[in-house]
């Protein structure tokens, strides 16, 4: 199983790393009626937190994003299913292929996690940068402050000497 094939079928739902039934199905080789039927049967396994059915508007943004027809297809919402919700269905659907899938599955999840926290760490990192340089430049500017009033002092100076000179 590829893990960049993986990675590309997780997707941010309400705030949340979801994967569709659909693409669940497609990876454990069963048709998503199938793999719905089994999680109805386990309804106790699935809490929110685990699981949860799209809306209709956000089935429709999903539709739109992924270029499927609005043709024909399913009579129900689609369900997703959480980093938890996926690791409980290796529990439902009982084969060798989903028990591998699963597997692979989480690694897409961790790998998936741990670029989040890089990209996040390279963000504060970033942003520590610019607090430095906007330090630095508000000191470079009272410093500039400062010579332009010694310039001026100067030239004040320079301006009483060539008055007692002449």
């Amino acid at each position: 199983m590829q893990i960049p094939r993986i990675r590309a079928l997780i997707r941010d739902i309400r705030g949340q790393r979801v994967m569709l039934d659909a693409d669940l199905a497609m990876l454990y080789g069963v048709d998503t009626k199938t793999l719905n039927r089994a999680v109805y049967r386990n309804m106790a396994r699935f809490p929110p937190d685990f699981m949860f059915e799209l809306n209709s508007e956000e089935a429709s943004n999903l539709r739109y994003q992924i270029g499927t027809s609005s043709w024909g297809g399913r009579r129900y919402l689609p369900r997703v299913f959480t980093e938890q919700g996926v690791a409980m269905l290796s529990s439902v659907l009982n084969s060798k292929r989903a028990v591998s899938v699963n597997i692979e599955i989480m690694r897409a999840f961790v790998r998936l996690r741990s670029a989040v926290l890089a990209s996040k760490e390279l963000g504060e990192r970033v942003h520590e940068l610019k607090r430095a340089q906007i330090a630095h430049e508000r000191e470079l500017g009272e410093h500039a402050v400062e010579i332009h009033e010694l310039f001026a002092a100067m030239r004040k100076l320079e301006k009483g000497r060539n008055k007692l000179i002449k």
